[in-house]
């Protein structure tokens, strides 16, 4: 099967790559021509350093017919190449969050679905299979009625590898719309889709890396707040708070308090794994299955067999609204209803 990246400007961009270059059955191309030429980590450098075949722009490589296409542009890109995949009848995974506006999704999914192609939005904590456990024993009963929820996803500023995260031009905001949504897809499975009735955010720009370059009116650090229609509360802090230090990029934790338990869910539980030398600093890894790895199979078979990608283009949409809904308790100070618009 052939397989398209667009972009490499995210930073699982990557890993992505990585991934698709060993597997025997993927023939992988890539094109990132909004990369700045003299940056080592994109385009064409970072294409000969991984052993990709690349192309010059993205219409030449939507020209060979990938059946698949794996978008990972800036936020605000998203929209212009999912509907040049889509009508080059390329199946679609789309880096979160998957738009930036509302009329930006609607357009995305009415494309997709015009041409007869499936847009899945790359939610990679759906795949942990401790996360299927606890969606599990939930469903079933045996811990009870859900109460309340409190999630946490939390990394080093993103933009200390890619700048545009700090650039509302390109990202649509800051920490809120990078990390919001992996909590609040997380959440829409465990509550079959149900969507929040309100949500109330706070937010501030204290964890500036630098401040020297800090972007205005992008914020490092929040707490977002939804209530659900049956009266269940879930906090998620979604804020670029780890330092450059810290034993592992990212972490995403889950609280659930039911009447009969408290249940926690940790995606990337670190493990000390031993010491790098002569520091004799403390090695740390993430003990977690590869994520990236069974998003990436999971859309890959739904290529295959016709089947619909999940999560799909739709959920990519309920999250977005609740991210937008954030947004827009931020300006006003008090909690916002989520409506589609």
């Amino acid at each position: 099967m052939k397989v398209a990246v667009l972009s490499f400007a995210h930073v699982h961009a990557a890993a992505y790559l990585q991934l698709l270059r060993e597997r025997p059955d993927i023939e992988l191309i890539a094109a990132d021509p909004d990369a700045d030429p003299a940056d080592s980590t994109r385009g064409q450098a970072l294409a000969d350093e991984l052993g990709i075949s690349y192309r010059s722009s993205y219409e030449a490589a939507l020209a060979e017919q990938p059946r698949a296409v794996i978008i990972t542009s800036e936020n605000t890109r998203h929209r212009p190449l999912v509907e040049q995949a889509a009508a080059a009848g390329a199946h679609i995974l789309c880096e979160k969050p998957l738009a930036t506006t509302e009329p930006d999704a609607l357009a995305m999914i009415e494309a997709c679905e015009k041409a007869r192609v499936s847009l899945m939005t790359a939610y990679p904590v759906r795949f942990h299979p401790a996360f299927a456990a606890l969606r599990h024993s939930l469903t079933d009963g045996s811990l009870g009625r859900l109460l309340s929820v409190h999630g946490v996803n939390n990394s080093t500023p993103p933009a200390l590898e890619r700048a545009w995260f700090t650039d509302p031009a390109l990202s649509g905001g800051g920490a809120i719309m990078d990390h919001t949504v992996h909590i609040t897809d997380l959440l829409d499975v465990l509550l079959d889709g149900e969507q929040p009735t309100h949500v109330y955010a706070v937010a501030n720009d204290h964890l500036a890396p630098d401040q020297d370059k800090a972007a205005e009116g992008v914020e490092t650090a929040g707490l977002i707040t939804l209530t659900y229609p049956r009266g269940l509360v879930a906090t998620i802090d979604c804020s670029w708070s780890h330092p450059a230090t810290h034993p592992t990029w990212g972490g995403l934790t889950l609280t659930c308090v039911t009447d009969r338990a408290q249940v926690e869910f940790d995606a990337f539980p670190p493990l000390l794994t031993g010491y790098n030398t002569p520091q004799a600093a403390p090695r740390w890894e993430p003990a977690a299955t590869d994520l990236n790895a069974a998003m990436l199979s999971s859309f890959l078979t739904a290529v295959r067999t016709g089947q619909r990608a999940h999560p799909d283009g739709h959920a990519g949409l309920r999250t977005l609204r609740i991210v937008l809904a954030a947004y827009e308790s931020l300006l006003t100070g008090q909690p916002t209803a989520v409506t589609a618009r």
